[in-house]
């Protein structure tokens, strides 16, 4: 009985009109110039020892190579699909990812940031997957930036690539530029946002984004 069901559904699909084919996810890659992990190693050793610091202890003698690697990997974001689905229901609110981390190197000094992200937007025709609001932070963060160019970037292109009605980005980092050296303002922290479409225009909608995120206003 129930495999007769089960053909009998099927008949009664393949009369209605077929589904829209799905929308292909959009493969995002962002490719540096060429990577010379061995030029790279060699520049280092040399740029400590300029610096008098001798690489010829056993402790010290492979931190040229790591060196090497580390910025490698942080100047490298991994590739992703940015999957987008259907508004089948019409939601029409805010969906709001808070505290993504955030890891970057300024590109005055080559010093690490941290901190998080809060992104958000207003949904238009199609919805994201909520993994890839992260994916998009990491994407542009992994290279030398300032934190102003970062909080844009990224709010345009999730404005541009999902059509959103609005879209807002928050990010709160701690500088070592600043910590670490110079001023050596330890504990400080630096706060940028970009509010485009109706988060921006819409004085409820950016009100409602600015206390989700907890960002006085």
């Amino acid at each position: 009985m129930t495999e007769r069901l089960h053909h009998t559904t099927a008949r009664i699909d393949a009369a209605q009109e077929p589904p829209a084919p799905a929308r292909p996810a959009l493969r995002v890659i962002h490719q540096p110039d060429e990577i010379d992990l061995a030029a790279a190693e060699a520049a280092a050793g040399q740029f400590l020892t300029a610096l008098g610091i001798s690489t010829a202890s056993e402790s010290l003698r492979g931190t040229p190579g790591r060196m090497a690697r580390a910025y490698a990997e942080l100047f490298s974001p991994r590739p992703f699909d940015l999957t987008t689905f259907p508004n089948d229901e019409g939601y029409d609110e805010l969906v709001l990812a808070r505290r993504i981390p955030v890891r970057s190197v300024c590109e005055h000094h080559l010093l690490p940031f941290v901190g998080t992200a809060h992104v958000g937007y207003l949904p238009g025709a199609r919805i994201l997957g909520l993994s890839k609001l992260a994916r998009v932070v990491e994407h542009f963060a992994c290279r030398p930036q300032v934190q102003e160019r970062l909080t844009k970037q990224v709010a345009d292109w999730l404005q541009t690539h999902l059509e959103a009605k609005g879209v807002g980005v928050v990010i709160e980092a701690e500088h070592s530029c600043m910590t670490l050296r110079g001023v050596q303002a330890t504990g400080s922290s630096t706060m940028t946002s970009t509010l485009l479409g109706l988060l921006r225009s819409d004085a409820r909608s950016r009100s409602e984004f600015l206390a989700l995120t907890g960002v006085t206003h």
